[in-house]
């Protein structure tokens, strides 16, 4: 199947996903964060569709790997981040973030590969 869109792409709609609930969760860090975990945060997880979204408008699949390459170096960001974060939030939920990002973690993995080595 030929995808057309990059709002097709599963791990594109799982990354919205994953910005939304990381939004959820730095809403609830105290106010003194705003320009510290929640910003650094909220930027790696908006970043991580939007590499995705322009990789994809790239057009070649060569340039598609480099954004995802790219995202996947945004996904080690937030999740380092999200590791502080457990440490310094310990009463926060962030289980829902923990799924959505090992999903789109795997994915891009396996979409790198794919795109890299096309028959193995």
């Amino acid at each position: 199947m030929y995808i057309e869109s990059f709002k097709q792409l599963i791990v594109w709609q799982k990354a919205i996903g994953l910005v939304k609930e990381t939004y959820k969760i730095t809403g609830l860090f105290p106010s003194s964060e705003l320009y510290g975990l929640t910003s650094q945060m909220r930027r790696a997880a908006v970043s991580i569709p939007s590499n995705i979204a322009e990789g994809k408008k790239r057009k070649t699949k060569k340039d598609f790997v480099q954004f995802l390459r790219i995202t996947d170096g945004s996904v080690a960001e937030l999740e380092t981040q999200i590791i502080i974060a457990k440490d310094l939030f310990i009463k926060l939920d962030f289980s829902r973030a923990d799924i959505l990002f090992d999903e789109v973690q795997k994915m891009l993995s396996t979409i790198i590969k794919k795109l890299e080595f096309p028959n193995s």
